[in-house]
């Protein structure tokens, strides 16, 4: 994900995550994945929320680029499984660190500065 793309999907997951009442605490969309550092009401289980996100998000998505369609036609826009941890092991500013850092990283993998 790079430029507008990239824009347009962080604004979505915002969105989305307001309108079910989650905390985005913490974010980076980087080329081939995303992070999210949320805070889920226990009304809401992680699987109900993460097939609610990743569902609307595509729908959401494909209606600003249209363009894109053809070229995700085959195939999903999101990956079938997630990463999922809890905190408790570790404190949360070490949880925002490695996310915060993951841009960087990515970059530094793909040769790009």
């Amino acid at each position: 994900m790079y430029g507008s793309n990239k824009r347009d999907l962080a604004e979505i997951i915002k969105k989305l995550c307001e309108m079910k009442g989650v905390a985005l605490i913490e974010g980076k969309i980087c080329v081939d994945h995303v992070h999210l550092y949320v805070g889920i009401p226990p009304k809401l289980s992680v699987s109900e929320f993460m097939s609610y996100l990743k569902g609307k998000s595509a729908l959401m998505f494909f209606d600003r680029h249209t363009e894109l369609r053809p070229k995700w036609a085959d195939r999903h826009f999101w990956a079938r499984g997630y990463y999922v941890a809890t905190v408790g092991n570790v404190n949360e500013e070490t949880i925002r660190n490695y996310i915060r850092e993951q841009e960087e990283n990515d970059r530094i993998e793909d040769g790009i500065k």
